[in-house]
């Protein structure tokens, strides 16, 4: 009788963002052993220079928001001077001490995260690494590229995300002309902050520094902020931005940025010059794949150097899986982590269920913020879906009038006759929560009906999702033209 004992299988994983944590975490519960190689630190640019710093620093934007407004709703704020009598306080902005405390939670976040690796048995490499063929990577973990880890594998997954694009007319410099990972070196707020790129990242801190008192101009080459969202949310945080006091310049390209010594200069397709203190860069990313050896492992990519992968995070080469904004998937941190535990789950045989980008939720920080979930308008105005749309202003819901929120809707979409719900948008305050209700909706795939009947608090924001579907009882129905 012989005995035959079944071999562990190894999984490397390139780059710690949320990818390849979630890889490392997915693999190291199903037994397998796991390297996970990150240049950065654990959480990868996502949790030191992206996505968490800049929610933290929104976090505050809100708070400096919340402060400016209380008065609207009763409550005033005083401080006594020498002679007894009251003096209404102003509002400050410590920008540096704002981005002292953003840079600190990030990195602690990084820790935590690295501490649940080592819990978790994972081992981790700290260097820059590259494949060496099919099933190695290599990894130089000195400045001078002397030392070199040799880690093999059998299955490889590749999360090493992407940075921000840089234009050759418009170089950041890091002190007056900056991308965003590097705008947390300011010290003191900028007097007049020029944003190049309306998309989520521009309009996400064009819409924080505003807030935080800044002036802001923000460059936008299509009609509206927010090209390629729902055309209604963009408009309603034009809307925001424009009664805020911020310069909205549509239909315009930055041709050139230069830094002045004390301020920069923009200077537009058209010839117009638009001059401020800083400028911010959101023009876009490029994938961080060049000169890591996907290419000589057969790794199929696009022209923009983007990993081709299908919905299982798999690239052409069967071992080789890719997570993350370096992928030709959805660039989000909630997709990669999710892609990343999807490849692990199929390289190692355990139960996959393959991404559908229709159930993506995505969030737009800005304030109201814009979240969106499955079929948009957009889509069955084109014919690409068969639905119904509705749409139902805030300023109707009662916990709204209490919180004094002005602005912003819920919109479900559902399907034609069955009034299954197929999509969603909602913009309010922390709209990033309320869309959850929806994405499950979407996911189970829930009719209008069955969403009605859930409870909803009364008074809440959460209510306007239920009266949405209840509007919709009959979605087959001849709607008023109010309505859609």
């Amino acid at each position: 009788m012989s005995l035959s004992f079944e071999r562990t299988q190894s999984v490397a994983i390139l780059g710690g963002g949320p990818g390849g944590y979630e890889a490392a975490l997915a693999a190291a519960q199903l037994g397998a052993e796991v390297t996970l190689v990150e240049r950065a630190g654990v959480g990868g640019s996502a949790v030191i220079t992206d996505v968490v710093p800049s929610k933290t620093l929104i976090a505050t934007a809100d708070a400096a928001v919340a402060i400016s407004e209380a008065s609207d709703l009763g409550v005033q704020l005083f401080a006594r001077g020498e002679s007894g009598k009251p003096l209404k306080p102003e509002i400050a902005i410590n920008l540096a001490a704002v981005n002292k405390r953003v840079l600190s939670l990030a990195r602690q976040q990084s820790d935590d995260m690295r501490a649940s690796l080592v819990e978790a048995g994972v081992r981790i490499i700290s260097g820059h690494g590259r494949l060496e063929g099919r099933n190695e990577v290599i990894v130089s973990t000195d400045i001078g590229g002397t030392d070199f880890d040799r880690v093999e594998a059998d299955t490889l997954v590749v999360s090493v995300g992407a940075s921000p694009r840089q234009l050759p007319s418009a170089k950041p410099d890091g002190q007056r002309i900056l991308t965003w990972t590097q705008l947390y070196s300011m010290n003191a707020l900028p007097s007049h902050l020029i944003v190049v790129g309306s998309g989520v990242t521009g309009a996400e801190f064009a819409s924080a520094y505003m807030n935080l008192g800044a002036e802001v101009t923000l460059i936008s080459s299509r009609d509206q902020v927010l090209p390629g969202e729902d055309a209604d949310a963009a408009a309603v945080l034009e809307k925001v931005f424009k009664r805020g006091g911020m310069t909205v310049l549509s239909r315009c390209r930055a041709e050139s940025v230069e830094n002045t010594g004390d301020g920069v200069r923009v200077t537009l397709g058209d010839g117009r010059v638009v001059e401020g203190s800083h400028c911010l860069m959101a023009v876009g990313a490029i994938p961080n794949t060049a000169g890591i050896g996907l290419e000589e492992a057969g790794v199929q990519m696009t022209d923009s150097g983007h990993i081709q992968v299908n919905r299982v995070a798999r690239t052409s080469v069967p071992n080789i899986y890719a997570a993350g904004d370096c992928t030709t998937f959805v660039p989000l941190a909630s997709v990669a982590s999710m892609q990343g535990r999807t490849a692990v789950f199929h390289a190692l045989g355990d139960v996959v269920i393959p991404l559908e980008q229709r159930r993506i939720t995505s969030n737009i920080f800005t304030a109201p913020e814009i979240a969106t979930v499955g079929f948009q308008e957009k889509d069955v105005t084109s014919g690409d879906a068969d639905g119904l749309v509705l749409k139902l202003p805030l300023s109707a819901n009662p916990r709204a009038k209490m919180m004094g929120v002005r602005d912003g809707f819920v919109k479900l979409i559902a399907r034609r006759g069955s009034g299954t719900v197929i999509g969603g948008v909602i913009v309010a305050p922390r709209a990033s929560e309320l869309i959850y209700p929806i994405a499950i909706a979407v996911e189970r795939r829930l009719t209008v009906d069955q969403v009605s009947r859930v409870f909803a608090v009364y008074p809440s924001l959460s209510g306007s999702i239920t009266d949405a579907a209840r509007a919709m009882h009959i979605v087959d129905r001849p709607m008023d033209a109010a309505q859609v």
